[in-house]
């Protein structure tokens, strides 16, 4: 019985996934799963022989129940060299299978080199969703999209502080990040299209969201650390129903603490999330 209820996550629209364990946890929370040696508990690495798992893991079991997603930016990952692509690879497999994994790559290229990308990360690291950046058209991404169960969230409005350089600049008055969640919407047929719009920009979260309608998720950064508006993010960034929103937050949550009890402190730190995001919901 195990194994058929694993099988059908597996294969589940990534929508129907969401929405499951958004209701289930009552949560459109996001861990990201940055692991950062200069930053966590010093202790792991006296202690363990895979500290970086063992990071992992620990944050997983204190919070797999308060969450709907983990996302892994894979900066963090390659910088270690062959073991980070195992450890990625092992880390995914042990997030409960009902809940999303997020590969944060911001792949793209020639639509024969991301058909190699959205292989790599939906087969062989068995992803639910990725982040694609949408500069080379729909000929880059449509290999990511023709995963029909997986989501591929497509950069629209970047949390950074320049991301202005490029998604401002107008065509026929119009700013190149409302181009792109038009876009986003016209890819959308498969129902497998997601966006990603910093929570430091709340006011095109706004305008994104209208232009996306009701159905298609964003991946929301810049919370947190980055100083995104929470209140604005759920009210501007979920639908009607207040879902259809991931928010992520990184270093806030996972650097919590930094002595043996980090993640019961990173779990304080989602339940505060949860609070906050939680409260904001009941009200829309």
């Amino acid at each position: 019985m195990k194994f058929v209820i694993t099988n059908y996550l597996n294969y589940m629209k990534f929508n129907e996934k969401l929405h499951r364990i958004v209701k289930k946890n009552n949560s459109i929370l996001c861990v990201g799963l940055d692991i950062d040696k200069d930053k966590m508990p010093k202790f792991l690495f006296k202690k363990s022989k895979d500290p970086f798992f063992e990071f992992n893991k620990l944050i997983i079991d204190a919070t797999h129940d308060l969450v709907c997603a983990y996302k892994l930016n894979m900066a963090f990952y390659e910088v270690i060299g062959k073991k980070g692509f195992e450890l990625i690879e092992k880390t995914i497999k042990y997030i409960p299978k009902d809940i999303v994994v997020i590969l944060d790559g911001k792949r793209n290229d020639i639509s024969n080199t991301a058909g190699k990308y959205a292989k790599s990360l939906f087969e062989i690291l068995n992803a639910d969703a990725v982040t694609v950046n949408p500069y080379l058209g729909i000929d880059g991404i449509k290999p990511f999209l023709d995963y029909k169960s997986k989501c591929s969230f497509i950069l629209c409005r970047t949390s950074n502080l320049s991301a202005g350089d490029f998604q401002d600049i107008k065509s026929n008055n119009i700013p190149l990040y409302q181009n792109v969640a038009k876009k986003i919407r016209e890819w959308n047929s498969y129902g497998n299209c997601g966006a990603v719009v910093g929570a430091t920009y709340p006011d095109e979260l706004k305008m994104i969201r209208n232009i996306l309608g009701e159905d298609i998720p964003i991946l929301i950064p810049g919370v947190g650390k980055q100083g995104g508006d929470i209140e604005k993010t759920v009210n501007y960034g979920t639908n009607n129903k207040a879902e259809m929103a991931i928010i992520n937050s990184s270093r806030g949550i996972i650097f919590a603490g930094k002595d043996e009890n980090f993640a019961e402190e990173s779990k304080k730190a989602v339940i505060h999330n949860n609070d906050i995001i939680n409260s904001i919901r009941r009200k829309k």
